[in-house]
Formats: C-alpha cells, sequence, structure tokens
C-alpha cells in the first residue's frame, strides 16, 4: 500500500508538529560522553521526564557492571550511566522494541562542546545526528502513535541506553531480555545525508591481550629477558595477516615498554576484528586464540586474553529484508526519495538486536553525517520526515500485525 489513508495522514500530521528541534537543541547542549556519569544523570533525568507522557512505566535501570584492562595490565571495573526503560501495553498483539542511546563519544573536556549552524537547516553541534535527533523522532511517532485508533494494536519496550559508543556492554543483557517476543525492532542511529540505511552489517569484538614476559639487563643479559614488547608486535603482525573478505582486523594500540636498559616484561596489544558472519566470527576467535598460543611457545612469554564480541555479525535474512522493504514502502507513500540500504562496516545496538532472531531496520534516525567527529552534522527538515516515516512503519506493522 502506497497511499495514506485519511486516519495515517492525520497521524502523521501530529508527528511533524512535535517540537524535536527545541529538544535536540537542549539535549545536545548536555555533554553526554559515555564517560561523563554527571552528564548521562542529567540527560537521563531529562529524558525520563520526556517520555513521561506515554501511557506506560517509566524507569531508570542500573547499568551491568564492566571490566577494563588498564596500561598497567589491571582489570578494573567501570560505572555506566543509567539506560532509559519505558513499556507500554505488554499484551497489545504486535510488540515492538525502540532503541537509541543517550551517551555521546564526546568526553567531558573534549572541545567540541558547542552548537552553530553551518548552513540555514543544518545544525552542527555534540550529538545533533548521533543520536540526540534520533531520540526526539522516537517520542515524536510514538507520541502521534499513541494519539491515534492504531494505538491499542502496538505495545512496545523503548530502551535509551547510555554506552552505545562503547559497544553497549553494559545494557547487552537489557537489550536481549527486551527483544525476547517483539514482532520487529527499530533502532534510530541517523541515516546517511541521502536518506540510505545501513544494512547487513560484520560483527565486532575487542581483545586485550596481557603479554607476561621477563625483564633483565638491556646490555648485561638479555639473553635471560623475555621482551613482551617485541612479542606483541610479533603478536600484532600475525592478527594482521589474518585478514580476509571475512575478516577485518585492526592492531590499534601496544601498551608496554619502559627504560631502554630493561627487557620489558610486560606489554599489552588491544586489537579489533570484524567477522562479516556467524561462522566467521567462529573461525576469528579460533584463530585468534591459536595465534596466542603460538606466540606463547615462540617467544617463551605468557599471554591472558580479555574481551570478547560484544557486537555479533547481523546479515539480512528473509525477515529483515521484508522489515526494510516495509520502511521503504513507507517512504514512497510519503513521497520521500527512493529509500536504499547498503552494507556497512560500521557496528550499533542493531547487532545484538539482529542476533536474537528480531528483525531489525537501525538507521530510522534522521539525516546527517561526519558523526563522532566535530564536523557531526543533522539535517534539520528529516526530523519531520523521519518521524513521519516511523508512525507510518508503526502504523502498518499494527495493521499486519507481523513483518
Amino acid at each position: 500500500m502506497t497511499s495514506l489513508t485519511a486516519t495515517e495522514t492525520a497521524t502523521l500530521e501530529r508527528a511533524a508538529d512535535a517540537p524535536m528541534l527545541a529538544q535536540v537543541e537542549r539535549w545536545a547542549a548536555v555533554n553526554s560522553g559515555t564517560g561523563n556519569l554527571a552528564g548521562l544523570k542529567n540527560i537521563a533525568g531529562q529524558l525520563a521526564d520526556a517520555f513521561a507522557v506515554l501511557p506506560g512505566d517509566v524507569r531508570l535501570v542500573a547499568a551491568d557492571p564492566v571490566e577494563n584492562v588498564d596500561a598497567a595490565g589491571h582489570v578494573n571495573t567501570i560505572q555506566r550511566g543509567d539506560h532509559l526503560h519505558v513499556r507500554v501495553r505488554p499484551d497489545a498483539p504486535v510488540q515492538l522494541l525502540l532503541t537509541g542511546h543517550m551517551d555521546t563519544v564526546f568526553a567531558a573536556d573534549h572541545p567540541f562542546q558547542n552548537l552553530k549552524w553551518l548552513e540555514p537547516g543544518v545544525l552542527n553541534g555534540p550529538g545533533t545526528a548521533d543520536m540526540k535527533a534520533g531520540i526526539s523522532v522516537i517520542l515524536a511517532a510514538l507520541g502521534a502513535l499513541e494519539a491515534s485508533p492504531f494505538a491499542e494494536r502496538v505495545g512496545y519496550d523503548l530502551m535509551i541506553n547510555s554506552d552505545e559508543e562503547t559497544g553497549s556492554h553494559a545494557s547487552a543483557r537489557l537489550i536481549a531480555e527486551l527483544a525476547v517476543g517483539k514482532t520487529a525492532a527499530l533502532t534510530y542511529e541517523p541515516a546517511l545525508p541521502d536518506g540510505t540505511l545501513a544494512g547487513a552489517r560484520p560483527g565486532s569484538g575487542n581483545f586485550s591481550v596481557i603479554i607476561h614476559g621477563r625483564s633483565a639487563h638491556a646490555g648485561r643479559n638479555p639473553e635471560e629477558g623475555r621482551n613482551a614488547l617485541v612479542a606483541a608486535a610479533d603478536l600484532a603482525m600475525r592478527l594482521n595477516a589474518l585478514k580476509s573478505m571475512e575478516l577485518k582486523v585492526n592492531p590499534a594500540r601496544i601498551d608496554g615498554g619502559g627504560p631502554n636498559n630493561v627487557v620489558p616484561d610486560q606489554a599489552i596489544l588491544r586489537v579489533n576484528l570484524r567477522p562479516t558472519t556467524p561462522e566467521a566470527m567462529v573461525a576469528a576467535e579460533v584463530a585468534l586464540r591459536d595465534t596466542i598460543a603460538n606466540i606463547q611457545r615462540d617467544h617463551d612469554v605468557h599471554c591472558h586474553l580479555h574481551g570478547g564480541f560484544n557486537r555479533p555479525p547481523k546479515p539480512l535474512d528473509p525477515a529483515g529484508t521484508r522489515l526494510f522493504e516495509l520502511v521503504r514502502d513507507c517512504g514512497a507513500a510519503l513521497g520521500l526519495l527512493p529509500i536504499r540500504w547498503n552494507a556497512t562496516g560500521g557496528v550499533c545496538d542493531g547487532n545484538n538486536i539482529a542476533a536474537c532472531g528480531i528483525p531489525v531496520v537501525d538507521t530510522m534516525g534522521p539525516r546527517g553525517g561526519a558523526i563522532h567527529s566535530a564536523d557531526e552534522f543533522l539535517i534539520v527538515d528529516s526530523l519531520a520526515e523521519r518521524a513521519q516515516l516511523s508512525a507510518l512503519t508503526m502504523i502498518r506493522l499494527a495493521e499486519r500485525g507481523t513483518v
């Protein structure tokens, strides 16, 4: 169905009339970098107040503890901010999961803190596109849905987490719990400037390999030492050689070393692996462990592996494709440029949702670009456009009862 009914039109007009730009400007003015607990507490409170207009239960959920390996090789526990959860009509016949994130990549001391207009209709600022604007689109679309006759057929769980930008380690369990039994999911990462959506995504795993060698004097008895820094460098090269069409490998950092006259006895290699399929993910972890074992043997060192695949690969299955096609058809009914989707190398909470067997479109946010940089921008006209697209997608899921 590519034409709009009178009832749909009335609902979509309400979505477009929501005060989204004002919300984006207010929320983006609050620094909510993943590590800024005070800023996250501020924005979580603002969002809880904003979403309290919905007819459901609004709560803040404590984050799960997260482990991190520091530069000295110590495993520490990191505290993350609370997550926002809203539940509405859990007994309705169609159940949706909507997700977004309140955190940004910009720390409290990052120089990029202010908003400015790059040109009429293009707003530059931290988190404008990624994804304070996406959150405003969710609220506008749900507000319109609630005022429509379609509302009683749709229930939903909304989750806005505080740690998406660092891999959702503190919210992965909550995401998995909320995904159970859902008909479909929509996530509000920004679309590309031309409206293109992200389709298939690779998985992603971040690993730290702590290498323990043996110190010795660099001139008097170096042969008695076991150089952990050299072993780490060798490990980085061997892992880099595992790259293929199915696996991207990025050795990102080596911590370790010390005075020039001491054989270093500890080093830490940080590496990111991105497999394209679940099978490639299994093979990558086997290859990683085998390579580490070979390093231990060849360099006479001991290695400790920390980390894992926190983002499973997200290939497009038939249900996922049907959901994309529904969004495309809704875009056509709204008169938008043809909506396309392409595979991307990035990852997000859509990976975690798809791994639960739930079809998901994870770039339902407004159009924007240059995210994760001081050039980040939001195309303001796309706020209304994307709010209407979301509202219509939810309406038609309610009408169909399935993807």
